[in-house]
Parts: structure tokens; sequence; C-alpha cells
């Protein structure tokens, strides 16, 4: 298999993975998580459902899952036959099938045994996680192609360990940060705060019940919009001649912001059913995207900095050709 057929394999694997996450949060905006009963993985105990909504929207999204499993598995085998040398494009394809079979498997016991909201919000952690996986499974592929298609070699960059643990750091609270947003819909909480940026009128409401979820879900978002503008504005002013690094920051603070912005359009259409399922779904897009984004820079800065014997500019970059003594001076 040549490097365009696995580029489309693993194009054709994201997008089934992202329609399957979306999938998850349709049933779950739209109370559609027992639409087949208690029956797995038939549908009220056949296999063509009756054409009830409910059905209809949960028997769906078994069927896009069903489909990114498949796909998954095709990747995998197709990644680790034909990119034995791309050690990292192999893990990546087998993290999306991991995760995607777990979340099956969550999924799958949430229909047939009664599960707590905790666990249920793990439910579409994990789904985010296979669908970052398979993104940078495209993002890797993507950057065979180009040198494959002898494009001029670009200079080498690296990046201080601090800002890597920066974007680690900013990745791993993102992941934090979707738990909460999931418990809080997973709970009913989401109209526990109204009006926006204040909850209830409130700079610290009553931090009760389904107030006190949404209000901690508030504060911590505020904190990751700190966190991820903050990753942003490093890899912009300290990177200028790294213009992947800088692409990464700017499109993880554009899509933070737009997070913020869908957030709020939430609580303000929380009394409009048909605009609210729109407006959530937004929201859920932005977030996949945003994560997907940090998890693909934490692993370029990773790369970035590994072989850096503290050499790196101030500007992250490597002089090729010159020993440590030169770059120091270039510094």
């Amino acid at each position: 298999m040549n490097t365009k057929q696995l580029k489309w394999l693993s194009y054709l694997s994201c997008l089934v993975m992202f329609l399957a996450t979306l999938g998850g949060s349709v049933v779950t905006k739209t109370e559609s998580g027992l639409g087949c009963g208690n029956d797995w993985p038939l549908c009220h105990g056949k296999f063509v459902p009756a054409h009830t909504i409910a059905s209809m929207i949960e028997y769906s999204h078994r069927a896009i899952s069903g489909g990114a499993g498949l796909l998954s598995l095709g990747a995998f085998v197709a990644f680790w036959l034909y990119r034995k040398h791309r050690r990292d494009l192999q893990i990546y394809s087998f993290l999306a099938l991991f995760f995607v079979m777990v979340q099956a498997f969550m999924g799958a016991m949430a229909v047939i045994y009664p599960t707590s909201s905790a666990v249920m919000a793990l439910h579409f952690g994990f789904s985010l996680i296979a669908f970052a996986s398979s993104v940078m499974l495209v993002l890797g592929i993507r950057e065979d192609e180009a040198r494959e298609a002898s494009a001029p070699v670009a200079p080498k960059y690296y990046v201080s360990k601090g800002f890597r643990n920066l974007t680690w750091f900013a990745t791993a609270y993102t992941y934090i940060v979707v738990y909460i947003g999931a418990y809080v819909s997973h709970t009913d909480s989401a109209g526990g705060c109204s009006g926006w940026p204040l909850c209830n009128k409130e700079l610290i409401p009553e931090l009760s019940g389904g107030v006190g979820i949404a209000f901690a879900h508030r504060v911590a978002a505020l904190l990751l919009l700190i966190v991820v503008a903050t990753v942003g504005h490093f890899a912009y002013r300290k990177h200028p001649g790294n213009r992947e690094i800088r692409a990464l920051g700017i499109a993880a603070t554009v899509l933070i912001l737009t997070q913020v912005f869908t957030g709020a359009s939430i609580v303000f259409t929380l009394n409009n059913y048909e605009v609210y399922l729109f407006t959530s779904l937004a929201h859920i897009i932005v977030l996949a995207a945003l994560f997907g984004v940090l998890c693909y820079m934490s692993v370029r800065t990773w790369q970035m900095n590994k072989n850096d014997n503290g050499n790196a500019g101030i500007d992250g970059r490597l002089v090729a050709g010159k020993d440590p003594a030169q770059n120091r001076k270039v510094q």
C-alpha cells in the first residue's frame, strides 16, 4: 500500500471517527441513550429498529461507531505493515483502535447496565482521544507525503523543555476540562448557571447541586483559556523561524476563543431546544479540533526537544552545519 492510499485511509478513518464522536454527543443531548432499550447490539430485539426518532439516533450512532472501529482496525493493520519505519504513525493507529474499542465497550455496558454520570463522562473522553489519535495519524502521513514529494528540506528547529512541558500541561488540562464538561451534560447541569459571564448574576454563586457543577466547569474553562492563550503566545513570539509551531499556536488560540463563545451561546439558547442542540454540537466540534491540535503539538514539541542538547536559541532554532559553540554565538 503506497503513501497516497494510506493517506486516504487515514482521512476516511478520521472522518468517521469524528462522526462517531459527534454522534455520541447527539445521543446525550437528545437523551436517546436508551432509544433501543437495554438491548445491544440489537435494537429492541431487532436488527432493523422501529422508526422512532430515539431509536434511529441511537442505532445510527452504533452503526457509525462500528464503522469507525472497522476503519481503525484497517488503518492499524495497514500502518503496521507498510510504515514499519514510522513508529509514531504505528502508535497513533494503535491508540485510535484501542480507544474506539474502549468507548464502544463502555457504550454497550451503559445500555445493558445502569451507569453513573461520572463513568459516562469518561465515555466521551475516550472517544475524543480516539479522534485526536486519528487526527495525528492524518497529519503524520501528510508529513510523509510531503517528504516523498522531494520538497525542500526544512531547517531543523528545536523547542525548549519549558515550552514542551507547557504544551503537555495544556493538553492534559484540556482533557480534564473536557471531562468536567461531559459531566455537566450527563448530570443535566447546563442550566445550573443562568447568564454569562456571571453565574446567576453572582461572581461566586451558592455552590450546591447543578449550580456547583456548572460553575466549576466555567472556572476550569476560564483557566484553560489562560493556559492555551499562553501556549499560543510563546509559540508565536519565541519561535519566529518555526512556521509549524507558530501555526499550531495560532490555531490553538483561535479555537479556544471560539470555544469560549460557543460555550456562552449554549447558556443563551437553553430555552430554545432546536438552537441549543446546534450550539452545543458546535461546542463539541470546536473542542474536538482544539484537543486534536494540542495533542499533535505535544508530539511535535517532544520530537523537537528530544535531540536538543541545550543548543536551541531563543527562536527555537539550531542552525544547521554549526557546532554548539557557533550556535551559542547565533543566540
